[in-house]
């Protein structure tokens, strides 16, 4: 049986795997699933219809679960899905989805939310992504793998963020950031690669010296986007590290962070 504290209230269609362990006061209500090894912090709140994997971690305060914040939203079913090995820290928020959207909010698998970390509805999050303290995702939001958000930064609605690609604290991303680069400032705009993420991530200075001319290709060689999106192409024949690039430009929408 789970461990639950006698101070938290657990509804009864609730499915909780063996060894969860629910802290004082706190709430896990209709149609939660928790899976194996999954940690539930005191006055934490986990409502449903939500399916949680194993091992995640949701800290005191956090609210993960509960309706989305859109006008819009008429009371539909909607849904959160989030993978395995998650930390949720103290006071973040993450809710569910709607029908404008996909009707559900996604989360990967090893991600830090940092306190007071903020995913709004119909988000899309890839795995090992950092949201630093007070970081937020407007509605609608997709990031990739790999991506960090620096403190009180923010994406706007519909936006992309690729893979690799970081945030500086306290700027705002209000068009699509492509894969690897580092942005900052409001609105934000492009400084480079993130080369001290790829280094730590085990990318060999070869293919950083690849990524850093692909970024000029994208930024500084006065080409149009269509001619640097198919110089990208043809250069990731034989420089595989240019993919996300090239992958990811056909799926911006909100046009390029210049």
């Amino acid at each position: 049986m789970a461990t639950i504290h006698p101070t938290a209230i657990v509804d009864p269609s609730a499915v909780l795997a063996a060894d969860v362990s629910v802290g004082p006061y706190a709430i896990v209500g209709a149609r939660v699933v928790v899976g194996a090894g999954c940690r539930i912090g005191p006055h934490a709140v986990v409502f449903g219809p939500t399916r949680m994997g194993r091992d995640n971690e949701v800290w005191q305060f956090a609210s993960i679960g509960d309706v989305p914040q859109d006008k819009k939203y008429g009371g539909e079913e909607t849904f959160l899905e989030i993978g395995d090995r998650n930390r949720f820290r103290e006071c973040c928020t993450v809710n569910r989805g709607t029908v404008t959207g996909a009707s559900r909010t996604r989360i990967g698998d090893d991600n830090l939310f940092m306190a007071y970390a903020h995913v709004a509805h119909d988000c899309i999050v890839g795995s090992h992504c950092v949201l630093a303290n007070y970081a937020g995702l407007a509605g609608h939001v997709e990031l990739d793998d790999w991506v960090i958000l620096g403190g009180y930064s923010g994406v706007h609605q519909f936006c992309k963020v690729g893979t690799h690609a970081f945030l500086a604290n306290n700027a705002t991303a209000t068009r699509d950031v492509p894969p690897y680069v580092m942005v900052a400032g409001n609105p934000a705009v492009p400084k480079g690669i993130n080369g001290e993420g790829l280094k730590r991530r085990g990318f060999t200075a070869e293919q950083i010296a690849s990524i850093k001319s692909g970024y000029k290709v994208l930024y500084r060689s006065g080409l149009r986007l269509a001619e640097a999106s198919a110089e990208l192409t043809a250069r990731a024949a034989e420089q595989p590290e240019l993919r996300p690039f090239v992958e990811f430009l056909p799926r911006a929408t909100r046009s390029l962070v210049r």
